[in-house]
């Protein structure tokens, strides 16, 4: 994650008090709707953590949840909308009847909402708990600041295309436990499917940016790939344990990995605040999905030429950190052996990293992030893909080659500086 998007998730995040104030909040998940009042203003505080309403709701240097963050879209830019109680620029005069059509069903008082917001996932969240959610909500300070959301071309600015759109690919209904599950396994389905929206993010979308089958398979997302979280050990969950999982939720690292990109911003603004209850239980749902079975490609022989230069200028470039080994150092540097991020077959987020660098995440069980520097200035794209391909096809790790060309469009895309000239 680049160094201001890392900023941007500790700035709001101390702004707005939540890092202080989630330790003592309740686990369960459902309240009496008469329940006191403050009770349940709280439980909705932890709702809207475990929801990462914050990060999506409040701009780059701007006021919690007054709104104005570009989302770039497939489809062009949608800027998120001001939630806080201003009656003129926020939802001030927002009904509850209201507040749950749009947060559940897709419906604002103006018309349909876009699926940036990810309504297709909140529609599971429980009646009990979108009213909490709502008690909270409604006490957040206003803040004047009118949001223009659709900055759209045409066609796709024009909301009732949306009624085509839901029927197609919006199912309408509250979170059903399976039966067959235990209670832990439930409650992790219901953060994960619903609160989490984890799905929104790692899975792969259709042309008309619909979730397709391949649920949790990862997905391109603004310059970067959501890893896939299935049971595989290629490129999935498979090889990591729920303790893996856990620990990674909590401080953005384990023994294999380190948060980038956008789960960075989610593990310092959401995840590290879930109570432990919570994070075993989404860690235990993520365990207990069917295993999937990935057949890795062939690697490239050790003696290919591109592999080859890659081995040198890894050597000199990246063998001080992560280690001629690729082994790096456990809970800081990722270890880069039969990795499944370095085996993906969708290279963006290697890319995204090698030339912009990247900030591990701060938070409270691992305060100081690891840093990555930015190699896009340094090197040329025939060494970066050259580096790449030697990881990806060294140490037990099998993946396709990346060419000059794939990392010249990948700089382009994300905006990386040029190399300097050689």
């Amino acid at each position: 994650m680049t160094r201001n998007l890392l900023q941007r998730a500790l700035r709001i995040s101390f702004r707005s008090g939540v890092v202080f104030s989630l330790a003592a909040l309740p686990v369960c998940t459902v309240h009496a709707q008469n329940a006191p009042v403050n009770a349940r203003m709280e439980h909705g505080r932890y709702l809207a953590v475990a929801g990462d309403c914050l990060a999506c709701h409040t701009a780059t240097d701007g006021k919690p949840f007054a709104g104005g963050l570009d989302l770039k879209t497939p489809f062009g830019i949608i800027t998120t909308s001001n939630i806080t109680s201003d009656k003129e620029t926020g939802i001030g005069n927002w009904t509850f009847e209201q507040f749950d059509n749009a947060v559940r069903h897709g419906k604002g008082p103006n018309g349909h909402l876009y699926p940036a917001m990810p309504y297709t996932a909140y529609s599971q969240i429980t009646d009990a708990d979108i009213a909490d959610l709502w008690e909270y909500i409604r006490t957040l300070p206003p803040v004047s600041y009118k949001v223009e959301s659709n900055k759209l071309p045409f066609p796709y600015n024009i909301r009732t295309l949306l009624v085509f759109w839901n029927f197609l690919f919006f199912k309408d209904a509250t979170f059903v436990p399976d039966s067959s599950k235990n209670d832990e396994i439930n409650r992790g389905a219901y953060l994960a499917q619903s609160l989490g929206h984890c799905g929104t993010c790692h899975t792969p979308k259709n042309a008309l940016g619909g979730d397709t089958k391949d649920t949790f398979q990862g997905a391109s997302l603004q310059g970067w790939f959501a890893p896939d979280l299935t049971n595989n050990a290629h490129t999935g969950l498979g090889q990591w344990t729920a303790d893996d999982i856990v620990t990674y939720l909590r401080s953005g690292t384990n023994r294999y990995t380190a948060a980038s990109g956008p789960m960075t911003e989610a593990i310092v603004n959401s995840t590290q605040h879930l109570t432990d209850a919570d994070l075993h239980a989404i860690a235990a749902y993520f365990k207990a999905l069917p295993p999937r079975t990935v057949s890795p490609p062939q690697p490239l022989a050790a003696s290919n030429a591109q592999v080859t230069a890659g081995q040198r200028d890894f050597m000199v470039e990246c063998s001080a950190c992560h280690r001629s080994s690729g082994a790096g150092i456990s809970n800081m540097i990722p270890d880069l052996r039969n990795n499944p991020a370095v085996n993906a077959s969708n290279p963006d987020s290697l890319l995204n990293i090698v030339l912009k660098g990247t900030e591990g995440p701060a938070t409270h069980a691992n305060p100081t992030g690891a840093a990555m520097p930015g190699f896009g200035w340094k090197l040329q794209d025939e060494q970066i893909a050259n580096i790449l391909t030697y990881i990806r096809n060294s140490w037990g790790n099998a993946a396709p080659a990346l060419s000059a060309a794939d990392v010249s469009k990948a700089r382009t895309t994300i905006s990386a500086q040029p190399a300097v000239p050689r």
